[in-house]
């Protein structure tokens, strides 16, 4: 009986896209009330549906009627539920700071809403077209929204990221299409059956593994496919910026991990060992490379869009090595890392709004300033470095583990050398907080705004909330990933066995 509620994870927050549109009609407070209900009703369900597929098993849905393969299915299992609660609560919390970051309107709560609907979408469908209808919503929502700062330099990005996405998304749905042609269904399920019969190394069956991966790969920005996310997070109103790295790119490595091993299996990679070690690779090449580019950053958010870079390629180093420790290790960095980054966003946010400080020599003072901000901050990027007990030391030494465990020395002396990297570019940030005496901007907004802007003399309640939830998060999450690991284990094993 609750398989029958599985739709509403999608019909919630689509139908509440429309209910924003209407009532932004009647009044400017409309939309903003429809999506706090509406996102409050959809983490409600999320965890619900989540939790029972964890304790009870899998859950499937069938659209319409009508029975899969031939109809659209929709699965929560473990892993996917965990997605789901990760995106339904962020896109809540987040939407506190909406509030103080003031985009505001009936058009930005539509295409908020049209963002929660798509990375849902991909998070339950079952169907490889299906994800791919999902992944064109998100797109175009998240361009909107990048665009919706106003200013000419989120119009370029936007349009950056557009192009770059349809470029994506259009090799991913090539991909479906040889996997249609060389199988005849579209059913995740059914795919991993028939292209098993076809045979791995059938050319239609490496072309569409080939062209989903890089359409995915574009979606998560890995180097060199990652030159749109610096700028989209760079140049989108803060609160987007919070929103679309916590979720976005995670999402779009979800979608990978998920058809790579309930699709083309783990026996796709014993067929074709080259796919392993070409993915192992540029993952590989992600992570340093990231990590290069981070260092080199003097704009805070670029900083951060350019560790994401890292980050999400030492995701994709663990699903690629295919070990359970290093599966498991991929699943728990990509969720300890939406919410470090989404956190490390949100006080970016705060520190512009209160300072007007967006460079790293800006934040020189401002832990004496501002203690509670400068300290949370603090947490969350030490939290990114590794240190214990924090998620993410969790999720760096399983994926470490997985790939000493599979042999793959190379891989583990790439990630103790991001740690490295990750430790100068974030200790720099952490030196000039605390240590250096505080800057222009800092002395100015506690002066009371002697640079001619209006300011608050201390950070929001709501994004203080936000930042120090965000630290406790991470650190809850590195102390409790024994019962993380236990309550995602069937879905791993399940997963490797197929």
């Amino acid at each position: 009986m609750t398989d029958a509620y599985l739709p509403l994870l999608v019909a919630i927050p689509l139908l509440g896209a429309l209910l924003a549109v209407a009532t932004g009609l009647v009044t400017a407070r409309g939309p903003a009330l429809v999506a706090w209900v509406v996102l409050g009703v959809q983490t409600a369900l999320a965890v619900w549906l989540g939790s029972t597929a964890i304790t009870q098993g899998p859950l499937s849905a069938d659209v319409g009627g009508f029975v899969a393969p031939y109809g659209i299915e929709l699965v929560v299992d473990g892993l996917s539920a965990v997605v789901l609660a990760l995106v339904a609560v962020v896109s809540l919390a987040v939407l506190a700071f909406v509030a103080e970051d003031e985009p505001g309107g009936t058009a930005f709560y539509t295409e908020y809403l049209l963002l929660v609907t798509g990375l849902s979408g991909m998070a339950v469908t079952g169907d490889v077209f299906n994800l791919y209808v999902f992944l064109e919503i998100t797109g175009l929502a998240t361009y909107a929204l990048v665009a919706s700062a106003g200013t000419g330099r989120s119009a370029v990005s936007a349009l950056k990221y557009l192009l770059f996405g349809t470029v994506a998304a259009s090799l991913y749905l090539l991909g479906v299409g040889y996997a249609l042609v060389a199988t005849g269904t579209l059913n995740m399920a059914d795919l991993s059956v028939e292209l098993a019969r076809v045979g791995y190394d059938s050319p239609l069956v490496l072309a569409s593994f080939g062209f989903i991966v890089v359409g995915l790969a574009t979606k998560t920005a890995l180097f060199p496919l990652h030159t749109w996310q610096p700028d989209a997070y760079g140049d989108a109103p803060d609160s987007v910026s919070a929103l679309i790295a916590a979720l976005v790119s995670t999402v779009a490595v979800y979608a990978l991990l998920r058809l790579v091993y309930t699709v083309y299996t783990p026996a796709f990679f014993e067929a074709v060992p080259v796919a392993r070690e070409a993915l192992v690779a540029f993952a590989a090449v992600s992570i340093v490379v990231g990590s290069v580019l981070a260092v080199a950053q003097s704009e805070v958010k670029r900083m951060l869009a350019y560790s994401s870079v890292s980050q999400y390629g030492l995701v994709v180093v663990g699903i690629a090595i295919g070990t359970p420790a290093a599966v498991f290790g991929a699943v728990v960095h990509l969720l300890g890392h939406a919410i470090m980054k989404g956190g490390l966003f949100v006080a970016a946010g705060a520190v512009a709004d209160l300072t007007g400080a967006r460079t790293v020599d800006e934040y020189a003072g401002l832990a004496d300033r501002f203690p509670v901000l400068g300290g949370a901050s603090a947490v969350l990027m030490l939290a990114m470095v590794g240190v214990p007990p924090a998620v993410g030391f969790a999720g760096k030494w399983y994926i470490a583990l997985g790939a000493v465990r599979a042999g793959s020395w190379p891989v583990a002396v790439v990630i103790f050398a991001s740690t490295l990297l990750t430790l100068a570019y974030f200790a720099l940030l952490v030196e000039r907080m605390f240590v250096a005496p505080a800057s222009a901007s800092v002395q100015a907004a506690t002066d009371g705004g002697s640079d001619g802007r209006d300011r608050p003399s201390r950070p929001s309640r709501r994004a203080l909330a936000l930042v120090i939830g965000a630290g406790v998060v991470a650190v809850v999450m590195g102390l409790a990933v024994t019962e993380l690991g236990t309550a995602l284990q069937p879905t791993i094993d399940t997963l490797l066995s197929s």
